[in-house]
């Protein structure tokens, strides 16, 4: 692009959206709609593997110390526990500490006046990088010395990760297939606003105008309307998710569920938004204008 046009370029863009206001409209209308409908989905999908990982880590591993052990000894073996792959910490539980927290599950705590913490054993939580790998830090754990008993429920880590690859797969292809038919109704707006202009393109090209001297206005033109469009989504997609997020809060409390801070995403989320503006607003402009340049 030569700098002495760059000033027409920049005119004929503005230009081309006043012109064909209507169109351009239209384009940002739906590429809104789709970068909306993308994130809303992208949204939804982080937060169900958001809640399947809390869930996960409320899988913890007991690994009882032998009633022997002493409890200076028992919590001694933190450092080995804690060494084992896949672990990402461990919490020491004493005798008493169990017992308390056993006997506060009943009303009636007189049926344990003839009962004290020395029946119960001094214990770990342990908690797992990844439920997936439960089993072998259970074997691992079987293997230590002063370890009498693991309690370890494989079943529930088994569903945990089979929901979690799920949820995974679907979002995935799903947010593939949003991804493919937004780029198609986008492009094809595109060429819609393209369409509506081939006259005067074909007059360009007969009076000797090169194909970048009218490429570059379209494609200018394609980058705001991308641009702006990505913006406005953002926006729109940011406060409808503050206020479900708040309604939420508001109405089921953080106990029922709690959704993902939008902080968290926003970065992200932005980039890909500008992203897909960028490319579909420049790529759509670019190959929409190309058959009409075969004069």
């Amino acid at each position: 692009m030569k700098k002495n046009n760059f000033g027409y370029y920049i005119k004929e863009c503005f230009g081309g959206i006043r012109s064909h206001g209507f169109m351009s409209f239209a384009s940002v209308c739906i590429t809104v709609a789709c970068l909306i409908v993308m994130g809303s989905f992208a949204l939804v999908a982080l937060n169900i593997n958001s809640m399947i990982s809390s869930f996960e880590d409320e899988n913890v591993v007991l690994a009882f110390i032998d009633e022997n052990y002493s409890e200076s000894q028992a919590r001694g073996m933190q450092d080995d526990i804690e060494a084992l792959e896949y672990v990402e910490r461990a919490e020491f539980i004493s005798r008493d500490e169990a017992y308390d927290d056993f006997i506060q599950d009943y009303s009636d705590t007189s049926m344990f006046e003839d009962v004290d913490s020395s029946i119960l054993r001094d214990r770990f939580a342990v908690y797992i990088t990844d439920a997936q790998y439960t089993e072998q830090v259970k074997a691992e754990l079987e293997g230590l010395e002063g370890v009498a008993n693991i309690n370890a429920n494989l079943g529930v880590a088994e569903g945990f990760v089979t929901a979690r690859n799920i949820a995974s797969a679907v979002s995935i292809v799903l947010l593939v297939i949003l991804l493919v038919i937004s780029l198609f109704i986008i492009s094809n707006t595109i060429k819609l606003v393209t369409f509506d202009r081939k006259e005067e393109i074909a007059i360009m090209k007969m009076v000797g105008a090169t194909n970048s001297f009218i490429r570059w206005p379209f494609v200018l033109q394609g980058f705001i309307t991308g641009i702006f469009a990505s913006g406005l989504a953002y926006l729109a997609q940011w406060g409808i998710y503050k206020g479900i997020s708040e309604y939420i809060s508001t109405n089921y409390g953080s106990s029922f569920v709690s959704l993902v801070p939008f902080s968290t995403v926003a970065i992200p989320l932005l980039i890909v938004f500008v992203a897909i503006g960028f490319i579909v607003g420049v790529c759509g402009s670019a190959i929409a204008i190309k058959n009409y340049l075969k004069v």
